[in-house]
């Protein structure tokens, strides 16, 4: 008669397909919650740059002090979910903090009807868009779409010289943006016809 062993346990087809099918499971959820982390972590990436979008709007010159103090102005149009003007924010928060005392930065939220009246002024249909104004608060140029810090910079120099812009009408990489009114008009009913319901 032989002694059983530890070593010597019999192992049945049934036991063996489970062990199996566990840790087909167990790899299964493993790589589910890896990819579910990396998708939270992604998420919060965004919203860090959302929230770093608004606190730089929040720390912009009111448009209303940057057209009378002066000082030239280099005015954003943006939206907080715009992929251009997110990857541009670090970027522009440090030319902010770096011409903070000789250029007005105004950050101009297109998703805030307030700012219709600037939309349509500026003719703005993609963003990011930037203004660059004169010390006496008229545009000198006009760029469209993602912008590199060096070109940014040029500009932000030529601007605070008071020469001209080295890179004018520049167009990058833009988000789609329409304005929410229409310039058209709608025709005109005749008065007595309350609204003309019956077509003619």
């Amino acid at each position: 008669m032989s002694a059983n062993t530890p070593d010597s346990v019999p192992t049945s087809p049934q036991k063996n397909e489970t062990t199996i099918g566990t840790r087909i499971r167990n790899f299964l959820i493993t790589l589910v919650a890896f990819a579910l982390g990396i998708a939270l972590y992604l998420g919060l990436q965004t919203e860090n740059i959302a929230t770093a979008l608004d606190t730089q709007a929040a720390e912009s010159t009111p448009l209303e002090v940057a057209l009378s103090n002066g000082k030239p102005t280099f005015m954003e149009f943006y939206a907080n979910w715009c992929t251009s003007c997110q990857a541009m924010a670090k970027d522009l928060g440090e030319l902010k903090q770096q011409y903070a005392d000789s250029v007005n930065f105004v950050m101009l939220n297109v998703d805030n009807s307030k700012w219709l009246p600037e939309i349509l002024n500026y003719r703005v249909d993609g963003i990011p868009h930037f203004v660059y104004l004169g010390q006496d608060g008229k545009a000198i140029a006009q760029a469209i779409g993602e912008q590199p810090r060096t070109v940014m910079q040029a500009n932000l120099d030529a601007l605070v010289a008071a020469t001209p812009l080295p890179y004018t009408q520049a167009n990058g990489q833009v988000s789609a943006f329409e304005a929410p009114v229409s310039t058209t008009k709608a025709p005109q009913d005749d008065l007595r016809s309350h609204g003309s319901q019956v077509q003619q």
